[in-house]
């Protein structure tokens, strides 16, 4: 008998995206996320070197995690004048990410292959948290999971016929990914230092939840990503891992869908009243 998401066992029409959201584990997973974007060079460098402070995370966390979990409910919730406020937004940070003549490899926060594959890795976090919140979805609805995530990178510079043609093709890519995914001393120790172990944050903050944050972000990478940043995992955190989000799963099941939804609908109205009133986007 071939599983569901709860996100699909809803009364939502075919092809509706709120079905594939569930803000909790974007919440729990955003870290993870983020270090699988950073393992390209390209993108580790150009967050790492980015002279944009104000929408830098080790400089204000809050603010960057807003931005990007905004862009999420743009690309998947949003409408189409959405995407078109949110991409000029975001297109006047990226016009500053750019390489320096020092830098150790060249990158332009404008190149589709870029924003290519952190689509993908936004897909990728998308369809590995449904399946741990859940267990995994159908062919039918991991088609259309795959289809509604193109937008992830198409709300940027992403052209439509870059993302891989179907979830075989996805694959392929994937696979051809790993093997030139590398951080250097630089990226790697702003990944553990400010992302896993929460270093930007308050210090009772740090206390109070580096370790579940350590916890939840090693759990959601895929042990490639692990291993290149040095993160000790094993049998027993993966049981516990498994069985702590397949919990989460089953209240998000039964819960009213605003709550599955918080905070993407949340950031969503907030972008559009920030947009009536003239005001920043990101």
């Amino acid at each position: 008998m071939r599983r569901r998401t709860a996100a699909v066992r809803t009364s939502e029409p075919s092809g509706d995206p709120r079905r594939y959201m569930a803000g909790p584990a974007a919440l729990l997973g955003g870290p993870a996320n983020v270090i699988m974007q950073l393992s390209w060079a390209p993108v580790g460098r150009g967050v790492v070197e980015s002279t944009v402070t104000s929408g830098r995370f080790d400089l204000r966390p809050r603010k960057r995690g807003r931005t990007t979990l905004t862009y999420l409910a743009v690309a998947m919730l949003g409408t189409e004048e959405d995407r078109v406020a949110f991409r000029a937004a975001v297109n006047t940070a990226h016009r500053q990410v750019r390489s320096r003549p020092d830098s150790p490899v060249r990158y332009n926060a404008f190149d589709p292959r870029l924003q290519l594959w952190v689509a993908a890795c936004l897909y990728r976090g998308t369809l590995d948290s449904l399946t741990f919140l859940f267990g995994a979805p159908d062919e039918e609805s991991a088609d259309e999971l795959y289809s509604e995530s193109a937008r992830f990178g198409t709300t940027l510079q992403v052209p439509p016929e870059l993302w891989p043609a179907d979830r075989a093709a996805f694959a392929d890519y994937w696979e051809s990914m790993l093997p030139g995914l590398s951080l250097d001393d630089e990226v790697r120790e702003y990944l553990v230092s400010q992302v896993v172990d929460m270093g930007p944050y308050r210090p009772w903050e740090r206390l109070l939840f580096r370790r579940v944050n350590r916890f939840f972000t090693t759990g959601f990478l895929p042990q490639h990503f692990r291993d290149e940043l040095g993160l000790p995992w094993s049998d027993r955190k993966q049981r516990a891992f498994e069985i702590t989000m397949r919990a989460i799963g089953r209240v998000l099941s039964v819960v009213p869908e605003s709550w599955r939804l918080y905070p993407f609908e949340t950031y969503l109205h907030d972008m559009r009243r920030r947009q009536a009133r003239g005001l920043p986007l990101v």
